[in-house]
C-alpha cells in the first residue's frame, strides 16, 4: 500500500462521517467526497476536536453528475483504496420517487463500478451495502447473494451488489461487501428513531412509532462497525460479504422504552402510534461468525453505553439540534 489518502464516498452520511473520524484518530490520510456541503459541525463526527482534522480534505462532488471529477480526483491523488457509503437511503420514501433512488444507487454506482475496474491502480473497493437486501429474515442470515428485496430501496442496493459480484467473479475486481445492523451513535442525522426519540423527548414532542415498533433489530454502535469496515477494507477477502452486528435483538419499541427509562419520562407521554412503512420487513438477524473468526473483530460498545453516549450528545449540542429538520428531507 502506498500513502496515498483513502476516498471515502458519502462522507456526509452518519457511517461515512464517522468513519471518517475513525481512521483520522489512527492518523490516516482521507479524501472525502459528499454531493452535498458539510452539516453543521453537531452532524459531523470527524470535526470534534480532532487533532489530525488537517489530514482531511472535503470535496462536494455528485455521483449522478460529477462521475468524471471523482474519477480525475483518484487519478490524480493515486488513490488505491476507496469505501463507498454513497447511496439514497430512506426505505419508506423510496415509494414516492423510486426512480432517485435507482439512479443513484444503480445506475450511478454501476457506471463507478464500471469505470473503476478499468484503473490498474484499484488495490481495494468497499462496497457498504445494507441488509435489506434479504428482505425479511428468520433466524440468524448468514452472508449470501440471495436477495429478496421488498421496497424500491432495498431493489435498488440489490440491484447494484448483484452487478459488483459480477465484476468480481469475471474481472477479478477487487471488491468486498459490508453490511451492517441498525447503526447508532452520535452524530446521526435527526430522523433516525434513537436520536429522534431522545430529541423530541428533550422539546417535549411527540414521537411517531410506525406500527407500534414490534419490528426486530439489532443495534449497534457505529465506533464498532467503523472499526469492523477498517478490518473488512484492510484484511477482508476481495468477493467476500461480511456481516457486521452484535449478537444481541432487541425491538424497536423497546429501544424507545429503554430511552424513556433512561431520561425518566412516561412512554405514553412520548409517543403515539401510527401505521406501518410499506414493504417494512421484521427483522435482520445477522450471522457474524465470518467477520469474528476471519478478522478477529468483536463489538465492545454495549447498548446502554452507546444509547448512554447518544443522549450526552444530543443534550451538549442541544441548541444546534434544535434548530435542524427533524424530518428527511429527500434530495433528487
Amino acid at each position: 500500500m502506498s500513502n496515498s489518502p483513502i476516498l471515502v464516498l458519502g462522507s456526509n452520511s452518519f457511517s461515512g462521517a464517522s468513519f471518517c473520524a475513525h481512521m483520522l484518530n489512527q492518523d490516516k490520510q482521507v479524501l472525502a467526497a459528499s454531493r452535498s456541503v458539510e452539516p453543521v459541525n453537531a452532524l459531523l463526527p470527524y470535526k470534534w476536536n480532532n487533532k489530525h482534522q488537517s489530514h482531511l480534505q472535503f470535496k462536494q462532488l455528485d455521483l449522478n453528475h460529477q462521475l468524471d471529477d471523482i474519477l480525475l480526483l483518484i487519478k490524480q491523488e493515486k488513490i488505491n483504496t476507496i469505501y463507498n457509503f454513497a447511496a439514497q437511503s430512506m426505505v419508506g420514501q423510496s415509494w414516492q420517487f423510486p426512480e432517485h433512488w435507482f439512479m443513484t444507487n444503480a445506475v450511478s454506482t454501476i457506471k463507478l463500478h464500471n469505470a473503476l475496474r478499468q484503473l490498474d491502480t484499484l488495490d481495494k473497493y468497499v462496497h457498504i451495502s445494507t441488509p435489506e437486501v434479504y428482505g425479511s429474515c428468520e433466524g440468524l442470515v448468514a452472508e449470501h447473494r440471495n436477495y429478496q428485496p421488498s421496497t424500491p430501496y432495498a431493489v435498488s442496493r440489490a440491484a447494484a451488489d448483484m452487478s459488483l459480484h459480477t465484476f468480481s467473479d469475471v474481472y477479478d475486481f477487487p471488491a468486498v461487501f459490508t453490511r451492517a445492523a441498525n447503526v447508532f451513535g452520535e452524530g446521526q442525522q435527526l430522523y433516525r428513531i434513537i436520536p429522534r426519540t431522545i430529541l423530541y423527548i428533550l422539546l417535549g414532542k411527540k414521537l411517531p412509532l410506525h406500527g407500534g415498533g414490534h419490528s426486530t433489530r439489532s443495534f449497534i454502535h457505529i465506533d464498532d462497525v467503523s472499526h469492523a469496515t477498517q478490518l473488512i477494507g484492510e484484511s477482508g477477502d476481495n468477493g467476500e460479504i461480511y456481516h457486521i452486528s452484535t449478537e444481541r435483538m432487541i425491538t424497536i419499541r423497546a429501544i424507545v422504552e429503554m430511552l424513556c427509562e433512561m431520561m425518566n419520562v412516561q412512554f405514553e407521554n412520548v409517543c403515539e402510534v401510527t401505521d406501518d412503512r410499506l414493504g417494512k420487513d421484521a427483522a435482520y438477524l445477522l450471522d457474524t461468525k465470518k467477520i469474528r473468526s476471519q478478522l478477529n473483530w468483536k463489538d465492545v460498545i454495549t447498548l446502554e453505553n452507546g444509547l448512554t453516549r447518544t443522549i450526552e450528545w444530543v443534550k451538549r449540542n442541544i441548541d444546534t439540534l434544535a434548530t435542524q429538520p427533524h424530518n428527511y428531507i429527500h434530495k433528487a
